[in-house]
């Protein structure tokens, strides 16, 4: 009777869950390991030469000041766009919950630049960035947007963070409107009666009954700000002068116009070890919230 049952779950679970492990293996495993390998070999594609070099991909990867560089520069554009998304996305889930009217139209609207490609989203921005905003400039006299933000070491910073957070703040508003669904709302009835105001109720209840979202949408926006490279490519190529190249851009350039595979596949080992780091520990230190709360 035993292995009659067992047999019939050990069936069912390849049914169902075969066909995903093995999608998992293709896609995500297996390319991963494939990876790993390549970072300690020495791979021309052009000959289709490969050696074993050990840990030298790794040595040159580390007295690279150039991609240490980047790395710092793609770590100051994670801060800016997960703060400047977050906010966003909290604040018009908040107002897309109190009862606005059309709120399903608005959150419709507000999630469509999630829906558009990298590379199309980089040249609708580069159009608004190089064209249509030194336009009103200089019809209107606003010094701010009288030159392309693009070709500014500085404001080409910020055109980047824009056009990132502008695409993630739609995806980050359904995650934070799911968690505000879970707030009982008894209980903020309760608080207002108490004559609790509007901030009280956010932060004494709405905030910690949220901490769950905001996990997910941290580590979401940390996860996919780090390894941003359509974007990049389309908005700015690196420029100017290499001042916007992040890290999974340089991995790219390294690998596949330098004709470095190694070193670039274990550059993005790197970046992968310091994005798992970061998402890891916001994750545990929020999830201590989330106990306390």
């Amino acid at each position: 009777m035993r292995s009659k049952i067992y047999l019939r779950n050990t069936g069912t679970f390849l049914l169902f869950g075969a066909p995903s492990i093995v999608a998992f293996a293709a896609v995500v495993l297996i390319p991963f390991l494939v990876g790993l390998y390549l970072t300690f070999t020495n791979w021309d594609v052009r000959t289709a030469d490969i050696s074993f070099v050990g840990l030298s991909n790794y040595t040159k990867v580390f007295h690279d000041k150039v991609f240490f560089t980047q790395l710092w520069f793609t770590i100051k554009y994670v801060v800016f766009t997960v703060l400047i998304s977050n906010v966003a996305a909290f604040f018009i889930a908040l107002a897309l919950t109190s009862g606005v009217k059309g709120e399903k139209w608005l959150r419709t609207g507000f999630f469509t630049p999630n829906l558009i490609g990298g590379i199309v989203l980089g040249y609708l921005w580069q159009t608004l960035f190089s064209q249509i905003m030194p336009y009103i400039g200089n019809k209107y006299g606003w010094a701010l947007f009288k030159s392309s933000w693009l070709t500014d070491t500085d404001t080409a910073f910020w055109a980047l963070v824009i056009a990132t957070a502008w695409q993630l703040v739609g995806y980050l508003m359904i995650i934070y409107i799911a968690g505000f669904s879970g707030v009982p709302s008894d209980v903020l009835e309760a608080a207002s009666i108490d004559g609790a105001n509007g901030y009280a109720r956010l932060r004494r209840i709405i905030l910690p009954l949220s901490i769950p979202a905001i996990v997910i949408c941290i580590f979401i926006s940390i996860s996919r700000s780090f390894l941003t490279y359509d974007i990049n490519l389309a908005l700015t190529k690196g420029g100017p002068f290499h001042s916007t190249e992040l890290a999974s851009y340089h991995i790219v350039q390294k690998a596949f116009l330098s004709n470095q595979y190694g070193v670039g596949q274990a550059e993005a080992v790197v970046l992968f070890a310091v994005v798992a780091l970061v998402a890891l520990t916001q994750s545990y230190l929020l999830k201590k919230l989330e106990v306390e709360s």
